[in-house]
């Protein structure tokens, strides 16, 4: 059998276990990272996947032991240090008025090195809070890290309005770029309450089934577009890619749907008003500044 452990991002690391290691799943062990000494938990790799990594197997970390009562205790411990130190390193930040959002603060289990993980919508200057940092925690190694927003939601972890984990809390390991037109192609109403994620910006699973909606138009006429109906002459109002339908105004003002097998693109203008923007349904009463829901240089780093 083979064991693995899971460390931030979704990365998963097949472990070098000692020959009198009797390792289970869901125990909790103690390996060498290159971070230093960290504790994580088993998990037992399945057959397929063992099957990729005879092929492109991930580095692997060496066990040190399994985590004893003891270790537990210590581990405890360190996780409320953890929560003092994040508190202290925030304050310090915020006398000498440094604008960083810190996420987390993590130890190695050896104490010898502590990683406090922040974002910041611009580069900051921390030279002066690593001083200070220097001296409130002696003799550990201090790493300040910035991340972007989406691997700060991947950190903290949640439930998305789909009812499920956050997709960067349990598979994605890389994120793809998201933009607002990823919602216009696919009808979404443009509303930030809807389309955008704990982190601020736009849903990851707005990728997921794009290239079927794309494939969809591709038989169906864009909207604007004059066509035959068995009702007269009108103009397509919206797309509906999943129904493979369309709606279509009409010369006398009513809107019906058509299946695409019931209407005829026709050449030419057809002289019949459609406000195209009322398709993007944005939000009534709500101010939506498109740009900030995009991905920037500030919605992912990799640095974690």
């Amino acid at each position: 059998m083979k064991f693995a452990v899971r460390i931030i991002k979704n990365q998963f690391h097949p472990l070098k276990v000692p020959p009198n290691a009797n390792l289970k799943q869901g125990q909790y062990v103690l390996v060498k990272t290159d971070k230093g000494e960290e504790v994580f938990t088993v998990f037992l790799v399945n057959s397929e996947i063992q099957k990729i990594w005879e092929k492109h197997q991930p580095e692997p970390f060496s066990v040190i032991r399994i985590m004893t009562p003891e270790d537990m205790e210590t581990y405890e411990e360190q996780k409320k240090l953890e929560i003092s130190a994040f508190y202290k390193c925030r304050d310090l930040a915020q006398k000498r008025n440094l604008v960083m959002k810190f996420t987390q603060a993590r130890y190695t289990f050896d104490r010898k090195k502590i990683t406090f993980y922040y974002t910041a919508p611009e580069r900051v200057d921390f030279r002066e809070l690593l001083k200070d940092l220097t001296q409130e925690f002696k003799r550990v190694r201090i790493d300040l890290r910035h991340i972007g927003v989406r691997d700060e939601t991947s950190i903290l972890q949640g439930q998305g309005v789909c009812g499920q984990d956050y997709c960067c809390c349990r598979f994605l390991k890389k994120f793809e770029q998201v933009n607002t037109k990823l919602a216009k192609d696919q009808g979404i109403p443009i509303a930030p309450g809807k389309i955008t994620g704990a982190c601020g910006r736009l849903l990851c699973c707005l990728n997921y089934e794009y290239k079927t909606y794309i494939d969809a138009a591709k038989t169906l006429p864009p909207v604007g577009s004059g066509v035959m109906t068995p009702d007269g002459i009108g103009k397509v109002f919206m797309v509906n890619f999943l129904k493979k339908s369309v709606n279509v105004k009409l010369e006398d003002g009513k809107i019906k749907e058509y299946n695409k097998s019931e209407i005829e693109m026709i050449d030419g203008e057809v002289d019949i008003d459609i406000n195209i923007d009322n398709n993007l349904n944005y939000q009534e009463d709500e101010v939506v500044d498109i740009k900030s829901l995009n991905d920037d240089k500030n919605s992912t780093t990799g640095n974690i």
